[in-house]
């Protein structure tokens, strides 16, 4: 028991058990100790652009190729598309099968509204324009932009220029790559010293959140947040579980393997927390740092899983709840917007229901103001959001590196049986 207690994991899962504890016993003081589960994540996303800028610069620099970078991208790309297409219409026929929202009747008049003026422009930005508006927020002002404000698109766009740049230099490169691999070292060393907070974070995160909330909080709240977390599940289990079959490894393992990311996840219902760890297991798992450097910061806006179950989902629910009537055609309207709107929404404060906002105002048939009774539960369901979006990254780097073949499957194999080390902080 105490060699449990000694690794990380052991010690986030102590937390998890003692911020209940302090929820329950002291609610007023655990409100208070928010901004450790705050602080910890500030502390994490100040990191976060540098290590992806290491790691995609040293990686398409170290490879040399830039065609294989390239296909790596476009597989990427098609990958993100088909299983963000398949977890879209997961949420629309469950909605449709099953009806959370139906019974309800609650008349869209007597819904006070105020509680969404702060998403309101967020989900007109992300709405206007279309396509092009979104491409060019992909372009930051200077080269340093996205460092200043945390966009990983912005900063990642920046990472392959300048990585390609130094590949088609040729041994005139190689000071700068050299040197920038030495920085992604350290970068990893101070992540490594960062999460030991992890278990700080995780206490103050749920301490706040059970105190805020009640016991109730760690209950399913009503049958729209059941039905989420089960199409979560079930996405998980049978849509990743037979990808990371065809891939030849076993979802089961990954996510032994990820463990300790993947409480702090639930804890902090936010995948931001652990991305520099993640990008460094999965390098440790034997996989090319080129492809975890593309895949991982683009999955991060492009491939939702969960997120996009939620959008859906929740869509539907709001029609069934203020008994809106919704054809085929709204149907498939739904479906081909939110294919658009989900994308690109990380780091938008409140993205989840600034990108439901942003669906629903293409589909005038549905009352926006429905969202009013979304944002009651979105933290809850935010749980499943966060832990279905990394497991869904996670998964797909393993099968675009095996399609490319830029997985030591030997490795693999050997790290997530346990029989070689495979530790973040080290890599």
């Amino acid at each position: 028991m105490s060699r449990l207690f000694k690794s990380l994991f052991g010690q986030v899962v102590l937390a998890l058990i003692l911020g209940v504890i302090v929820g329950l016993v002291w609610p007023e003081q655990a409100v208070k100790l928010k901004p450790l589960g705050d602080g910890f994540i500030k502390l994490i996303k100040m990191l976060i652009p540098f290590i992806v800028f290491g790691v995609v610069v040293h990686g398409i620099a170290g490879t040399g190729d830039l065609k294989r970078v390239g296909r790596v991208g476009i597989k990427a790309l098609i990958y993100f598309e088909v299983v963000t297409g398949i977890a879209l219409v997961l949420g629309l026929v469950l909605a449709w099968v099953f009806q959370p929202g139906v019974g309800m009747n609650i008349d869209p008049s007597t819904l006070d509204g105020s509680a969404l003026s702060s998403y309101k422009d967020n989900a007109n930005k992300l709405s206007g324009g279309g396509f092009t508006e979104f491409a060019l927020r992909l372009i930051p002002t200077t080269a340093l932009s996205g460092f200043v404000t945390g966009d990983v698109l912005q900063v990642l766009l920046v990472a392959i220029l300048f990585g390609c740049a130094l590949a088609l230099l040729g041994p005139k490169g190689v000071r700068i790559t050299s040197a920038i691999e030495d920085l992604s070292h350290a970068l990893f060393k101070t992540m490594g010293l960062l999460i030991r907070l992890a278990p700080l974070g995780v206490l103050g995160a749920i301490a706040f959140t059970v105190g805020k909330y009640g016991i109730g909080s760690l209950k399913q709240l009503g049958m729209l947040v059941a039905l989420f977390f089960a199409a979560t599940i079930f996405f998980v289990s049978v849509v990743l579980g037979l990808i990371m079959r065809i891939s030849g490894f076993s979802l089961w393992k990954l996510l032994r393997y990820l463990r300790e990311e993947l409480m702090v996840v639930l804890a902090t219902t936010s995948s931001d927390s652990v991305l520099p760890q993640i990008m460094a297991k999965l390098k440790a798992l034997g996989i090319r740092d080129s492809t975890v450097g593309l895949v991982i910061p683009t999955g991060y806006s492009f491939n939702l899983d969960a997120f996009s179950i939620y959008i859906t989902l929740a869509a539907v629910f709001i029609a069934q709840a203020t008994n809106t009537p919704i054809s085929t055609a709204d149907l498939l309207a739904i479906l081909a917007i939110s294919l658009v709107t989900s994308k690109g929404a990380h780091g938008v404060p409140g993205s989840a229901i600034v990108v439901l906002a942003a669906t629903l105002q293409a589909i005038p048939a549905i009352p926006a103001i429905g969202l009013v009774l979304v944002l009651s539960v979105d933290w809850f369901m935010g749980i499943a959001r966060a832990l279905g979006n990394l497991i869904g990254n996670c998964v797909a780097t393993v099968a675009i590196a095996a399609w490319e073949g830029d997985i030591d499957r030997e490795r693999a194999h050997a790290v997530l049986d346990g029989r070689a080390p495979g530790t973040a902080a080290e890599q």
